[in-house]
């Protein structure tokens, strides 16, 4: 058994193979980690010298490919609320595609 069956019904954030930050309630999973998230937001970080604060792009009922996942972590709900996402600035994390 997949270790990401212990995160179903929780709020776990999802790090893609072309760097995206997506933030969602983790609804389903298969044996090939294609993963179903509810409540799913974007998270889109700009970087410092942007003027453009970093949004939440909401988009609800998602879809992600086993192949595109990287890494799949818990997330701290306490701690996530009490942080403005569109006040955090960084570098883009990358891809990880070949």
């Amino acid at each position: 058994m997949s270790l990401v069956h212990n995160y179903l019904g929780k709020k776990v954030c999802i790090i893609t193979t072309d760097g995206r930050n997506l933030v969602g309630t983790l609804a389903s999973h298969d044996n090939t980690t294609n993963l179903v998230l509810k409540g799913t937001v974007e998270r889109v970080i700009r970087s410092a010298d942007e003027e453009e604060p970093s949004a939440e792009v909401p988009l609800g009922l998602y879809i992600i490919r086993g192949e595109n996942v990287c890494v799949v972590g818990l997330v701290d709900e306490e701690l996530d609320a009490s942080i403005n996402w569109t006040q955090v600035k960084g570098a883009p994390i990358g891809t990880t595609k070949h």
